[in-house]
């Protein structure tokens, strides 16, 4: 099943621009540090409101003020949810950043879905290599493939390990800025949905792994709508498809990601599901990531 209507959405506390990840996310811009919570959380409440309008299914976990986690409006990068039951536990690589994997999360969703197995992948942390959850895989479930671009945030070893807990191939590659930089995370620059791929093909400069990801998708019946660099920078890239309770496709976006879109890049997407976009724009600026790093789904059956 490649859409959930159940989702994860994690409250900020005190979301702020986070030194640590900027090293290697250049979608960060420092922004007003004293109006940056104020701001992230009134946009964070609308996109709540917004997403269960919508019939979708968001259970919402307030962060901690200790320890500080500045980016915990980010959760898909730290953990994940299956429909075999298990949730698994990513490696990070920013430290303040694994102070993330709080319990009252984990006794959240533990009280309200049945998790059969946990799989910690953090022990990596010791190695220095990383693996950031689906922000560093964008998966395509039904045909088990996941595409992941490699960084410092998303390494090989690692990568294999899931797939090969999961099932899944890897299509991997190198994705670069205009200014030949890593894409820190590859959900920023593709999405994979039901039917179609949205992805930024100009960041795949190699072009025998770009004909690889191109052949990828071609072989799973997918569209591709293909987004230019430009696009990609304001977020274009970050979408996710939910399916919601009444089984109606939704891809959600930023109002900035949405504004970059061409006429006829909106009229191929809503052939395929509506669209719901929602200002995110300082928690775009300050912590470098939208509307899909801020969800993560849940494939877990609910307790009864």
């Amino acid at each position: 099943m490649q859409n959930t209507s159940t989702v994860l959405m994690i409250r900020p506390v005190h979301f702020a621009y986070n030194a640590e990840t900027a090293v290697n996310n250049k979608f960060q811009v420092a922004g007003n540090e004293e109006a940056a919570q104020t701001k992230a959380l009134e946009e964070f409440d609308v996109f709540v409101e917004k997403l269960r309008s919508n019939d979708i299914d968001v259970t919402v976990v307030n962060d901690t003020p200790e320890p500080h986690t500045p980016d915990s409006v980010f959760p898909n990068n730290w953990i994940s949810f299956h429909e075999n039951g298990a949730i698994v536990l990513y490696p990070m690589y920013a430290a303040n950043r694994r102070a993330e994997r709080k319990q009252h999360v984990l006794d959240t969703i533990g009280n309200k879905f049945n998790i059969v197995n946990r799989i910690d992948l953090t022990g990596y942390e010791n190695s220095n290599i990383f693996l950031e959850g689906t922000g560093s895989m964008v998966l395509d479930r039904d045909n088990k493939i996941a595409y992941a671009g490699v960084s410092e945030r998303t390494n090989i070893r690692v990568l294999e390990d899931w797939c090969n807990q999961f099932g899944y191939i890897s299509c991997s590659f190198k994705a670069t800025d205009a200014n030949g930089d890593e894409i820190y995370h590859t959900n920023v620059m593709m999405c994979v949905a039901d039917k179609y791929v949205v992805i930024c093909l100009d960041s795949i400069t190699n072009n025998s792994e770009r004909k690889n990801v191109i052949n990828t998708i071609a072989k799973t019946g997918k569209e591709i709508i293909t987004i230019s660099v430009e696009q990609m920078n304001r977020f274009a890239g970050n979408m996710l498809q939910l399916q919601n309770k009444k089984g109606e496709k939704i891809v959600v976006m930023s109002e900035q990601a949405f504004k970059s879109l061409t006429y006829e890049e909106i009229s191929t997407l809503e052939k395929y599901n509506r669209i719901v976009s929602t200002d995110l724009d300082s928690i775009e600026m300050n912590g470098g990531g939208s509307a899909r790093c801020m969800i993560a789904e849940i494939f877990l059956d609910q307790i009864i």
